[in-house]
């Protein structure tokens, strides 16, 4: 049983890298199945559905990865407003260290490239914007923001964090990155209730 989930694992993990690096259209089950080093079958065991079942899977995964990532980084004492620009300031750093490889922003690969080819993915994106605006929302509730403002502005500063990351990637430029950073505090005490 162990050598099954580690197999389904190991294609999971090179099917993430692989959408997030080159995108959903440039990524085939053959190259996945290559660099994965799996059995043919056993791509076709673990996901019926194929290449949209596999990107399903993808989605899901990142799209947790980054709701518990955000919970855990704000679920301090700190304010969001002193600790999403701190975030953004290490992904900024981050991606300098890694000299911008392997940086795909959630939205460009897929929400903006896959939830064209079908609405299972569509709904799979919703879904994850939707966790991580949840998880934003309910921080910045807790941190004196009423509940309908906080809910629009972290959906605003969602977006504000992926378009810079576009961004950034495009030019290999964190600016974009650090001067959204800047103006988070202001923007979130614009909306506070304290």
């Amino acid at each position: 049983m162990s050598e099954k989930k580690n197999t389904r694992e190991i294609i999971l993990d090179t099917a993430s890298r692989l959408f997030f690096t080159q995108g959903y259209h440039a990524t085939g089950l053959s190259q996945i199945i290559k660099e994965s080093e799996a059995p043919k079958g056993s791509l076709y065991y673990y996901f019926q559905g194929g290449k949209e079942e596999l990107a399903l899977e993808c989605i899901r995964r990142v799209g947790k990865e980054v709701a518990n990532t955000f919970w855990s980084k704000l679920s301090g004492e700190q304010k969001v407003a002193e600790l999403l620009p701190v975030m953004m300031r290490e992904l900024a750093e981050e991606m300098q260290r890694e000299n911008f490889e392997n940086f795909m922003p959630f939205s460009f690969w897929a929400a903006a490239e896959a939830s064209c080819v079908s609405n299972p993915l569509r709904e799979a994106c919703t879904h994850v914007f939707g966790s991580w605006q949840d998880v934003l929302a309910d921080k910045l509730e807790l941190d004196g923001v009423e509940r309908k403002e906080a809910e629009a502005l972290s959906l605003l500063l969602i977006t504000m964090m992926e378009g810079t990351l576009i961004v950034a990637t495009t030019t290999r430029d964190v600016t974009p990155l650090l001067n959204s950073a800047r103006y988070v505090p202001e923007l979130i005490k614009q909306h506070s209730r304290s």
